[in-house]
């Protein structure tokens, strides 16, 4: 049995804010709707807020990551200096967010970094589900490498059909301190949360050993590119400490949200192509030629803001479709020397880019979610953007810090 790879924490809450204006969403939702982070921006603009402390991508391209890293690491000194933080020492958090299919449950921790191999073909108790992209990992590291504070927005999966480990805790929660209680802004529905920590996080902690004797422990599900920035900072420091001092570092650990896949709250969502500045009709007509194929996976285009019409292309399962798409899209644009490629978590978003001259869009079908850990382990990683969990506003916003310093 390998040791568990999840523990609690000394977390981080604000004492005095007004949590709505505190808590914003994952960096990288709504990359190509600067409306929303525009909107976001002026909400914020003189309240405290993790809005100052993250890089939204939105804005990659156009503001200097460096500029943005600085940014962030100033307003996260600034809090520590003004003491606006209460501190939840070796402590858990319990989590219900409102989504879209019901209630999400989950269980704010520490991951340990030294357990977790985002490599493709990783035997590690911590796996990544998706593939890697190197060149995205950069700008997430500007922001952590001189951070005296990390924020998630990460969420990682395990595989418990019995809800062992955080299921109990909703039936529990009137003996827990509640932490918060809130609207979360943009539309992210209600969140609340309370501290477990004593008799009740010995209870998890026994729960979750008993899932470490298997082939994998965690498999990430949301937040990779962040939690491999973390893991490759880590490897750098680690490498300048003695082995005593790396096993009580802080840089080891890395804040997530620890879900059940078999929670109904959890959702798997496909992640949709959108491609720009691309002659749409000969960019369909030469993936027809090359990709479809009868009895193939199932996919919808969408042009002029409207759905028009249904293509099978090759795929003996899930991942190896979207790999299939993923190549040829690629492939095409460097062909032609255009038809940049993104990545839109929500159908209304991509039919509304769609609506624009030159675009073209894919929208994805859903995955099993019991087949998750199965592939995981059996094929190693899925392609980059295979998936994410629940509609983009359902992500995981900012809300708990830890030191990291």
């Amino acid at each position: 049995m390998s040791e568990p790879a999840f523990r609690p924490a000394d977390i981080l809450l604000p004492v005095t804010a007004d949590m709505t204006d505190w808590s914003v969403i994952a960096c990288d939702q709504f990359t190509s709707e600067r409306a929303y982070w525009d909107r976001v921006e002026k909400r914020c603009a003189d309240k405290l807020s993790t809005y100052h402390m993250i890089l939204p991508e939105a804005y990659l391209g156009s503001v200097s990551p460096l500029d943005m890293a600085e940014r962030a690491n100033a307003a996260m000194r600034g809090c520590l200096e003004a003491d606006v933080f209460e501190t939840l020492p070796d402590s858990y958090v319990y989590v219900e967010r409102h989504v879209t299919g019901g209630v999400r449950r989950g269980l704010v921790g520490a991951l340990d970094l030294d357990a977790y191999d985002y490599s493709p073909r990783s035997v590690s108790p911590v796996r990544a589900s998706e593939r890697t992209v190197a060149d995205r990992l950069p700008p997430r590291m500007k922001i952590r490498e001189n951070a005296p504070l990390e924020l998630p927005h990460i969420m990682v999966l395990i595989d418990d059909p019995d809800l062992s480990v955080v299921e109990p805790l909703h039936a529990r929660v009137h003996s827990m301190r509640k932490l918060y209680d809130f609207d979360l802004m943009e539309g992210g529905g209600h969140i609340a949360g309370w501290q477990v920590t004593g008799e009740e996080a010995l209870r998890v902690d026994a729960a979750f050993r008993k899932l470490c004797d298997r082939d994998v422990q965690i498999v990430v599900g949301d937040g990779n590119h962040s939690l491999a920035a973390a893991k490759e900072l880590w490897n750098r420091t680690k490498a300048s400490l003695t082995p005593e001092e790396a096993a009580r570092h802080p840089a080891r650990y890395a804040l997530v949200e620890l879900n059940n896949v078999y929670d109904p709250g959890i959702i798997f969502q496909p992640i949709h192509r959108v491609v720009f500045d691309v002659d749409t009709e000969k960019l369909l007509e030469f993936m027809r030629q090359k990709l479809e194929i009868p009895g193939g996976r199932e996919i919808e285009v969408a042009v002029s803001g409207e759905k028009r019409g249904k293509m099978r292309i090759r795929g003996k399962t899930f991942g190896t479709m979207i790999e299939t798409l993923q190549s040829f899209l690629e492939e095409y644009a460097a062909l032609v020397g255009a038809g940049e490629v993104d990545y839109i978590h929500d159908e209304a978003s991509l039919l509304k880019l769609t609506e624009e001259p030159d675009t073209v869009g894919f929208l994805l079908p859903s995955m099993d979610k019991s087949e998750l850990f199965r592939t995981v382990i059996q094929d190693g990683v899925f392609p980059k953007k295979s998936f994410s969990i629940g509609h983009a506003r359902d992500k995981r916003y900012y809300l708990e810090c830890r030191k990291i310093k």
